[in-house]
């Protein structure tokens, strides 16, 4: 008790322990706390283990005690009343609001199939972890350039059949969620309003936001997102989140200039209008590509200016419980993602061992029938 007033009075002020009424909004204030809950209880989430059973408890009960805030965020809705005369009439009464009723129940079982997920790996024995500060000789393989997590062990002939299907099997249920919880966040991010602040940031046309090269490969006449995102350079994810930007913010000005633009009626205005809407249409099918593409990737500017200037608690508690689920899943889908590489490390070593092995057997058994070592000894 003491500690769920503690975790209100900090919202109610709005992280101005101050109390001087300079602290974030509620929206913001709820956004932050599921943010820094689950930093705090998955930032060291590196191997796929079961979570320690403290911090389960501590993120169902403290999840549960912000998403309560939801069951009170109410819309009218009209039902049909009889009264006791027997005549119906139409009647406005207060029901949790759509998006809440559809999407909290989601999200919690896409919570629950995460976390019974890493709990699946509780008695697992084929692969194991070793410290990143072993041994060369100890180290297991690192599929990424992550120096700061531990390297992943499997036997010298890799995993078992059965073991390598259900690690299959585990990969997919975590991309069920991570799917899911993407739909989530991007349909609530959509709903919410773009800042004035954002629009007052951006240039006056795509070309300046794009930059040349990329806008005349969004603008010709042919166009293959395919070919587009092949063209691009992704050495670094400081690049895509940039690239991202640039899309987003093309986006967001040949949207504004066509509804600027909507009252007139000339032939060449609706020329106009109608390759805007084409190109608006190719930036956001690159978006959706580079989401599908990098799951992990950072909030976007537009994103996180949206979710600063968020005033709807329930849209906030949506989008920040969605993304920090969407970041989890991407999380364990690499971990296992690390140990299937480092199996397939395993069978390709065991393989071109035992290929060697067979070149040398097959040399020795030639030689012995040929009897050219008793002629080499003869001579």
């Amino acid at each position: 008790m003491e500690q769920m007033k503690e975790k209100f009075s900090k919202l109610l002020l709005g992280e101005d322990m101050s109390g001087g009424g300079k602290g974030v909004s509620s929206a913001l204030a709820l956004s932050n706390v599921i943010t820094n809950l689950a930093a705090s209880v998955f930032g060291e989430q590196h191997k796929l283990a079961p979570m320690k059973e403290d911090s389960k408890k501590r993120w169902r009960k403290e999840v549960d005690w912000v998403l309560s805030v939801t069951n009170y965020i109410s819309e009218f809705v009209p039902v049909q009343h009889t009264a006791r005369d027997g005549s119906n009439m139409e009647i406005m009464v207060t029901k949790q609001r759509k998006d809440l009723i559809m999407n909290i129940p989601a999200l919690k079982k896409l919570d629950k199939m995460l976390t019974d997920c890493l709990d699946n790996f509780k008695d697992q024995k084929e692969f194991w972890y070793v410290s990143k500060d072993a041994n060369e000789s100890e180290k297991g393989v690192q599929r990424n350039d992550k120096w700061w997590l531990p390297t992943v062990k499997v036997p010298p002939g890799g995993l078992s059949e059965d073991s390598r299907k259900w690690m299959q099997k585990q990969k997919d249920c975590a991309n069920q969620v991570l799917k899911a919880s993407m739909a989530i966040n991007a349909e609530v991010l959509a709903e919410m309003q773009i800042p004035e602040t954002y629009l007052e940031t951006l240039p006056k046309n795509a070309r300046d936001s794009l930059g040349e090269t990329i806008y005349k490969s969004i603008t010709v006449e042919f166009f293959d997102s395919g070919q587009f995102l092949a063209s691009m350079d992704f050495s670094s994810e400081h690049k895509v989140l940039d690239l991202k930007n640039k899309v987003e913010a093309s986006m967001i000005i040949w949207k504004r200039k066509m509804t600027q633009k909507e009252s007139r009626s000339s032939w060449g205005s609706s020329a106009k209008m109608e390759r805007r809407e084409l190109f608006e249409e190719r930036a956001e099918t690159i978006l959706l590509l580079l989401k599908q593409r990098f799951p992990g990737l950072p909030q976007s500017s537009l994103e996180m200016s949206k979710i600063e200037s968020n005033k709807d608690v329930g849209h906030a508690v949506l989008e920040s419980y969605s993304r920090v689920l969407e970041s989890l899943a991407n999380t364990v889908m690499n971990r296992i993602e690390d140990v299937l590489y480092a199996d397939e490390v395993a069978q390709n070593s065991s393989e071109s061992n035992d290929e060697e092995s067979d070149q040398t057997s097959t040399s020795t058994t030639i030689s012995d029938v040929m009897g050219w070592k008793g002629a080499q000894g003869e001579t």
